[in-house]
């Protein structure tokens, strides 16, 4: 299974926490792919994608903001965005998202 992770709305603590947990039980238990979508879901329409595994999230607690970034984009306001994302997922191979954040 391969999982894509990303952040929306605007910077918060503890997103790159929830990014390295997400990371490490897909990798430790279920041994499943994780890409983070950069730029939110801005990053799912435009397909812009980053491999995470254990040694891209290492040491990333302590840093702000979230290392995948993240976007206002509001898919529900852009013709057929729902729609685009579905192909965009079926296309890059993601099997299930996680979206961390507002928006």
């Amino acid at each position: 299974m391969r999982i894509g992770i990303l952040t929306g709305g605007g910077d918060c603590p503890g997103l790159n926490a929830v990014i390295r947990a997400i990371v490490r039980k897909a990798l430790k238990d279920y041994d499943y792919e994780v890409v983070g979508i950069l730029e939110g879901w801005r990053g799912i329409l435009e397909k812009k994608t980053m491999k995470l595994d254990r040694f891209s999230v290492s040491g990333i607690l302590n840093k702000g903001g979230t290392i995948i970034k993240t976007s206002r984009t509001n898919p529900l306001k852009i013709d057929n965005g729902i729609n685009k994302i579905i192909g965009n997922m079926e296309n890059m191979n993601i099997d299930a998202l996680i979206a961390i954040g507002g928006e």
